[in-house]
């Protein structure tokens, strides 16, 4: 008959090893609450078990990218700059790639160095320039952090599996002014869905906003300067854009300043869209082209239209958006070869410049100062 002393350690095992596989104290229990450091490339090699991630300030060496994949749900804080030295890596150069990321870039910097790279032809020629810059993937929050110098295009967004939330964000191009050397230079790529970008700065020579594709999208309560305003599209073959949400935006022309608000389809897109668009109380001045331009005959800004991408409920409402432009530009270009329904622009105030041209072929336009 077993001794009283083996019961007790029998017992005692067996409550062992029905404990420990959610114990506070088990060694996977440790791993997935583990805080880890990205001091340089190969310390963000491996962070899936990584629940806290400090980012402090290093320099990304020449070929070298950098991805941030921690485990679902962290939180990712930056201590300081990250700096890339001029590369030719190509884009993206780092990429946030966590789903449900709580990401707080503490008001550092990005820094692409893109005055290396910069000879005013961005991705059309002279000097290879790796873009996008930075890329969100994942999805989540992503907060209070500058994009510095981006070698051409900034920001792509290409979230996916949640909502996202970009607010803070900070893109500047400015030096890139200087002789007119940058170029592309867009601020926020966007194909995807389900994306807010709010209180956002964006100082470029291209588009500040360009959305690609996706739907449930709001660009609110930003500042563009410099570049080319806000653009839907380019529209390509196979994509749509629907549910989009523009309001209380400032954009402000400057040297690239030629448009304020923009709905740019390819001519020869097919099997795609844009629908329900909404513009609400936005500011825009300073525009030396087209105060707000909507074509399907991209890349010119108002030729023929094609007509394998039609555009739908588009309106200028919930409050005044007022477009100042200059002595040469059109307040407003429509120019349409499929489009429909009935657009409300009654909150559209535009004045200055040359007039309007309206060719909205099935659309009826109604409301409005322009």
């Amino acid at each position: 008959m077993p001794s009283l002393t083996a019961f007790v350690r029998l017992a005692a095992l067996v409550a062992a090893t029905v404990a420990l596989p959610n114990g506070a104290g088990s060694k996977t229990d440790t791993a997935k609450r583990a805080t880890c450091t990205v001091n340089s490339v190969a310390s963000a090699a491996d962070l899936s078990d990584c629940t806290a991630v400090v980012i402090t300030a290093f320099t990304v060496p020449s070929g070298d990218t950098l991805t941030i994949a921690a485990a679902s749900g962290a939180t990712v804080t930056m201590t300081g700059d990250i700096t890339f030295a001029k590369t030719t890596a190509a884009g993206p150069l780092i990429t946030f790639d966590t789903d449900n990321i709580v990401f707080n870039g503490g008001d550092h910097n990005i820094n692409g160095n893109g005055p290396l790279y910069w000879d005013g032809q961005g991705t059309n020629g002279g000097v290879a320039k790796p873009h996008p810059f930075v890329k969100f993937k994942g999805f989540g929050t992503f907060e209070d952090v500058t994009v510095l110098n981006s070698p051409a295009q900034a920001i792509s967004v290409g979230t996916t599996g949640g909502a996202a939330i970009i607010q803070g964000v900070t893109v500047d191009n400015s030096a890139g002014d200087a002789g007119a050397l940058g170029h592309n230079t867009d601020g926020f790529d966007i194909s995807a869905s389900s994306v807010t970008v709010s209180k956002c700065t964006v100082k470029n020579q291209d588009d500040c906003v360009a959305i690609n594709s996706g739907s449930t999208i709001v660009i609110e309560d930003s500042t563009c300067s410099g570049g080319h305003g806000i653009s839907i599209g380019s529209i390509a073959t196979g994509k749509t854009v629907s549910g989009v949400t523009i309001a209380r935006n400032t954009v402000i022309g400057g040297a690239s300043g030629l448009y304020g608000l923009r709905i740019k389809v390819d001519a020869d897109a097919t099997d795609a869209s844009v629908s329900n668009v909404k513009y609400e109380a936005n500011t825009i001045s300073g525009i030396t082209e087209y105060g707000v331009l909507i074509s399907q005959s991209y890349p010119d800004d108002d030729g023929t239209p094609g007509t394998g991408a039609p555009i739908s409920g588009v309106s200028f409402t919930g409050g005044t958006t007022s477009v100042s432009v200059g002595s040469k530009a059109h307040t407003l270009v429509v120019d349409c070869g499929a489009c429909s329904g009935t657009w409300d622009f009654s909150g559209l105030v535009a004045t200055g410049g040359v007039g309007h041209i309206i060719a909205a072929n099935g659309a009826t336009i109604s409301g409005g100062t322009y």
